[in-house]
């Protein structure tokens, strides 16, 4: 090698040259894996793939220090002994399983969610117990790790064959000479360390270029450093008390009365202004597992897995163009129990200080219902034992893993193993959680204490696997199993719940958390937010498919009008029933971009650096195609959004701030 690049770094820059490669080789894979989706001109796929080289340069450089800096201050009268054999080959080894098992994750992950690593990954990593289980349940994990290890030596070998270790072993460089290497590795380091953030890669208008420029490891660093977003460091704003004043005037619009209005405050009262008398059944929330809309017959969909719900589509309330306003299972959950529109960052759900906060259980509790939280699984997971339990509602779930916080006086229920069929990596089949909800059920019933249940089911998420001889498809070959399975499981409970003398006096609302899939080339893959609703055994209410644009924060306060409910809400949602064509609207949106659709199409998109983008939405092609800024809709978005932000931030939804009492 040259002065500039000793030959005690001919190793170091050889890991580095094969990072690239693999890293390139992971590129092309993606490349098409979205051939039809991505913008293949030449130049913008030359700089897709340029950029992705500059930043597999700046990620490597990082794995790369270290050594660089053992090589620069190693005496050169060792080189070659038994310490620095070990070192090295050790070193190198673990470098070379590092980049193997992380490239593997990435088409993993790609599989799923169409993105480099990002905020869903960081917390796979936290939950470690479900996320190996599911990957052992859904992968040939053996195989894998043999493979990994296997081409591990492969390459030890092609190194070895080059002669490189030797090279490196026997090489007179002396420190001046190699200090120029060095201080390359390091200048390198440090420009990423303190100018490049890994959304500099996002130089296209296309998302999946965006995500194909940039480097998995490097994304999956940045999303563990940058778990939140501020909105006001990082969105554009309004005047706080503009903010306000612009959403207040939304309310008292549809007639609702302000409590503080002069405070940053929704706090307001909802009346029955038709004085029919308040109707107080039992409710039963199911929130569905990534229960894409496209999946129902109802909606095109021709492969019938879907006939219970097709069914009850026709004998219910059916609201066939609500949106979710996120990709995740807390998303929607912080949407359904806060009806709130998406802050930037991750979920309330999973943030700290989100105890003790005016959600739909608020509202229950108004109304004198016992409350309670089921899920399938262990509620630790994803922090909702924490959320609900502190929220008011009690706990019924699978009993292991971390208890709830000291301070929550909730109680919390077991699932036990002889109440179990089935089990997988994420929870217990859905028939097992509805068996569970009945029994609670007949209890509160017996009890004489009307109830609402929120029920999160698991069985259609990945490995995909449910008791054999329930359907048609074998357990754990695909989505199209899981939806026709979480399809069946409805039915079944039904059946068992129809059989209940609570039954003539229970609501049942049936609703996705997110899509199965969320990923698209564009800013926002607005299809992928499309979900169904279903209102079932409504009092007095004829079945009716309502096709207003909606959110999932409407669903609930259209059921509290439904049962001609006077109370107080801190809830962004409205009537869906009651919206005029100008009032319908859906918030879409990801951990950085903030969405607001509207019915005629049109849809702005705020995004950090106080970006704002405008387009139509044209629903058969799920293309955005730009319009004009137009500012009375600009002042709209951020309205709701910045007032949302600044009251989670500012307790605004406590409800000690409220003057509600615990």
């Amino acid at each position: 090698m040259s002065k500039l690049f000793p030959q005690r770094f001919k190793l170091l820059f050889y890991f580095v040259k094969i990072f690239i490669i693999l890293s390139t080789l992971v590129r092309i894979i993606f490349v098409l894996w979205v051939f039809k989706e991505l913008d293949t001109s030449f130049f913008k796929l030359a700089n897709t793939f340029l950029v992705g080289v500059l930043f597999d340069l700046g990620t490597v450089s990082f794995f790369a220090l270290p050594y660089a800096l053992y090589l620069l201050f190693f005496p050169q009268r060792w080189y070659g002994s038994l310490f620095d054999r070990i070192a090295t080959w050790c070193g190198y080894t673990l470098g070379i399983v590092i980049f193997l098992f992380s490239f593997f994750a990435e088409i993993t992950f790609w599989e799923e969610f169409k993105n480099r690593f990002n905020f869903i990954a960081v917390d796979y990593l936290i939950y470690t117990y479900e996320v190996v289980k599911n990957i052992n349940e859904s992968y040939p994990i053996p195989l894998l790790i043999g493979g990994i290890l296997l081409f591990t030596a492969v390459l030890l070998f092609i190194t070895k064959r080059r002669g490189i270790f030797q090279k490196t072993f026997h090489s007179e460089s002396t420190f001046m000479e190699k200090l120029f290497p060095t201080l390359l590795v390091i200048s390198t380091v440090l420009i990423f360390v303190l100018f490049v953030n890994n959304k500099d890669a996002e130089q296209f208008e296309n998302r999946y270029n965006n995500e194909i420029a940039k480097t998995g490891i490097y994304s999956f660093f940045s999303a563990f450093q940058k778990n939140e977003l501020s909105y006001t460091d990082f969105y554009r704003t309004l005047p706080i008390n503009e903010a306000f004043a612009e959403v207040k005037s939304e309310f008292k619009r549809r007639g609702d009365t302000l409590l503080f209005p002069e405070k940053e405050s929704i706090y307001r009262n909802i009346s029955n202004t038709d004085s029919l008398p308040e109707q107080r059944p039992n409710v039963i929330f199911i929130c569905v597992e990534s229960l894409s809309a496209n999946f129902l017959g109802s909606f095109g969909n021709t492969e019938n897995n879907t006939p219970t719900l097709d069914s009850l589509a026709n004998h219910s309330l059916f609201f066939t163009n609500l949106f979710a306003t996120g990709t995740r299972t807390v998303r929607g959950m912080e949407a359904i129990t806060l009806s709130i529109p998406p802050t930037p960052g991750r979920s309330i759900v999973k943030r700290e200080n989100n105890q003790q906060l005016f959600t739909i259980g608020e509202v229950f509790k108004q109304k004198g219902y016992e409350r309670n939280f089921f899920y399938g699984g262990d509620g630790y997971f994803d922090n909702m034992n924490s959320y609900f339990g502190g929220n008011g509602f009690n706990i019924v779930d699978r009993g292991r893993g971390f208890l709830l916080d000291a301070s929550i006086t909730t109680t919390r229920t077991n699932i036990e193993d002889e109440e179990v069929t089935f089990e997988n990596a994420w929870g217990i089949a859905d028939e097992d959680i509805y068996n569970k909800v009945i029994k609670v059920a007949d209890e509160a019933h017996g009890a004489g204490k009307p109830f609402f249940d929120f029920v999160m089911t698991t069985s259609n998420h990945r490995p995909y696997t449910y008791p054999e001889g329930k359907i048609d498809i074998p357990s754990g070959s695909g989505r199209s199993g899981a939806v026709k399975y979480t399809d069946y499981a409805i039915g079944a409970f039904l059946k068992k719940a129809q059989s209940k003398d609570w039954y003539k006096n229970t609501v049942i609302i049936i609703m996705a958390d997110h899509c199965a899939s969320s990923a698209g080339r564009q800013e926002l893959d607005v299809k992928n937010y499309h979900i169904p609703a279903l209102i079932l055994n409504l009092p007095n209410a004829a079945p009716q498919k309502v096709e207003n644009l909606a959110s999932q924060i409407d669903v609930f306060p259209t059921l509290f009008s439904l049962l001609n409910w006077n109370y107080n809400t801190n809830l962004f949602g409205t009537d869906i029933l009651k919206m005029k064509p100008a009032e319908e609207r859906a918030f879409v949106g990801t951990y950085r971009k903030l969405g607001l659709l509207k019915k005629d199409g049109s849809i702005m998109v705020l995004g950090d650096q106080q970006l704002s983008n405008f387009y139509r939405w044209n629903r058969e092609t799920n293309e955005l195609m730009p319009l004009e800024n137009d500012n009375r809709f600009l002042n709209e978005i951020i309205s709701n959004y910045q007032t949302a932000d600044y009251l989670f931030r500012n307790e605004g939804l406590k409800l000690t701030t409220l003057g509600i009492e615990k």
